[in-house]
């Protein structure tokens, strides 16, 4: 099946969110006053994509982001000058909320105190969160920052196919920086429970009396294999001790790759930059230009999931590989150092810096000769 094929299909069968039609007037009304103010857009993607297990969703696959690598690039582009275009996940981390949100148990809650006065920012904290305000107010009085949420793989999908199509307008001034952590697998809606996966036998068998009564067939994906310990409906012996009936079993189809119907079809002029996240060292820089030469984008930037904070590698066409590393509290960088960080060793202590603060002007550089090689 061609990619526009597995477009068709993809989009035809999974329904739209129901806000998509207001954020894409959002995103155009948005597009279109920074495009006559000759600033250039870019389109920031952060967080996980959720893959409901059920059409009235109580259960979902989900992934560990929490956002941070979008959120922290989003303050970072704004910083340079971009309007930004944040399409995050549904109450992750966002750009200056994310210094109080997660910073604490109680989050930005810790950081205030009650006094005769009323409810204030504590003495210790009050010039940072001052600094972040004004920095954030600023955004959204000056109109930079648009926030789009999303919560599952089919509404991230609906919703960047529709902001990339609008960012197309942008010419090479548009910059696609797609840093959600998009779900690979997905259950098909066909395929999909229409209530809650009962998980006892009683709660079925009352799901199909209550079918039954109302003259309905129970569906496939609601009842059938469980009905015997004897079917093999699976091909796991994990644990003997289990019975099969009692196993939930999901059969879940590849997720379209849309990457090449991005670059080629819906925003073919402007920028196009992916991130590789991986475990393996060894396979991350090969997995990185495999991935730059399947979808024919500009960039992939690589990392490893324990040294994400301290390090990632950009690969691009033409171009040597570039690892950019963060400072070190107290102490410089050695190769033996540099080599047990490439081996996925996390060093002891935090971090420096926000490696964003690294990442986004090797970003804007790459973009200023895109810039230059396509206007």
């Amino acid at each position: 099946m061609s990619a526009q094929d597995q477009e068709d299909v993809y989009f035809s069968t999974n329904p739209p969110p129901r806000h998509l039609e207001a954020h894409a007037a959002q995103a155009r009304a948005f597009i279109d006053a920074h495009a006559a103010a000759g600033r250039r857009v870019v389109l920031v993607t952060s967080g996980g994509t959720t893959v409901p297990l059920e059409k009235q969703t109580v259960r979902f696959i989900d992934n560990f982001s929490a956002g941070t690598r979008g959120a922290t690039s989003a303050e970072y582009f704004l910083e340079a000058g971009y309007a930004v275009i944040f399409l995050h996940r549904e109450f992750s981390l966002t750009p200056y909320a994310r210094h109080f949100s997660h910073a604490t148990t109680g989050g930005f809650l810790d950081f205030l105190e009650v006094g005769q006065g009323g409810v204030s920012a504590r003495p210790d904290v009050s010039a940072k969160m001052a600094d972040i305000l004004s920095r954030y107010h600023t955004a959204r009085t000056e109109n930079l920052l648009l926030s789009i949420p999303f919560v599952t793989i089919g509404d991230y999908l609906h919703e960047l196919r529709a902001i990339s199509r609008l960012m197309a307008s942008l010419g090479p001034r548009g910059l696609l920086y797609l840093a959600a952590a998009v779900s690979d697998f997905f259950v098909p809606p066909e395929r999909m429970a229409e209530h809650k996966i009962q998980s006892t036998d009683l709660g079925r068998r009352a799901q199909e009396a209550a079918a039954a009564a109302a003259g309905q067939a129970p569906s496939s994906a609601d009842s059938s294999k469980q009905d015997s310990e004897e079917e093999e409906f699976d091909n796991f012996d994990s644990s003997p001790r289990v019975p099969r009936s009692k196993r939930l079993v999901i059969d879940l189809d590849p997720v379209p790759k849309l990457l090449l119907n991005l670059v080629d079809g819906w925003a073919p002029r402007g920028m196009v930059s992916s991130f590789k996240l991986e475990t393996d060292p060894t396979i991350l820089v090969t997995k990185a230009r495999y991935s730059l030469e399947r979808y024919q984008h500009h960039l992939v930037i690589g990392n490893l999931l324990a040294t994400r904070k301290w390090e990632v590698v950009f690969v691009s066409p033409g171009r040597e590989d570039n690892w950019l590393r963060v400072k070190r509290r107290g102490k410089e960088w050695t190769d033996e150092d540099v080599k047990r960080l490439r081996q996925g060793e996390v060093p002891k202590e935090e971090p420096g810096e926000e490696i964003e603060r690294f990442i986004i002007p090797a970003v804007k550089d790459l973009h200023d000769q895109h810039i230059k090689a396509n206007e």
